[in-house]
């Protein structure tokens, strides 16, 4: 399939593809005239891609973690990497709650009897 129809069928735009392939990504076969050429699994690979990326993972580690995919091998590194990104993820997380939090706090402040006072974050 070409760019376009790939584009179309995993969902993002044909420039995300081309950064793909910049950053080693993602692979095409070139035809005579320079046109790039995907085989079907390369939807599933750009859909991985995306899922890696709304995780938060930055497309050096997602680089690092295809050729484990690519392989379905599950090394030690690759492991060590995973968990150093779930746990990344679970601070993020802990930081969002603890604001969301405030904000409920805030806002629950603001929709009680008016006192003049001004609410203090703490």
């Amino acid at each position: 399939m070409r760019i376009g129809e790939l584009s179309d069928r995993a969902g993002v735009s044909v420039r995300a593809l081309r950064y793909y392939e910049e950053q080693g990504l993602l692979t095409a076969e070139r035809s005579a005239s320079g046109q790039r050429h995907y085989g079907e699994p390369a939807v599933d690979r750009v859909q991985l891609i995306q899922h890696l990326y709304a995780a938060g993972l930055t497309s050096r580690t997602v680089a690092d973690l295809l050729p484990c995919v690519d392989a379905k091998v599950n090394t030690p590194e690759s492991r060590a990497l995973l968990a150093s990104e779930r746990d990344r993820i679970n601070t993020q997380i802990a930081q969002l709650t603890a604001a969301r939090d405030r904000l409920d706090a805030v806002i629950a402040f603001s929709e009680g009897p008016s006192s003049g006072c001004t609410y203090q974050m703490a």
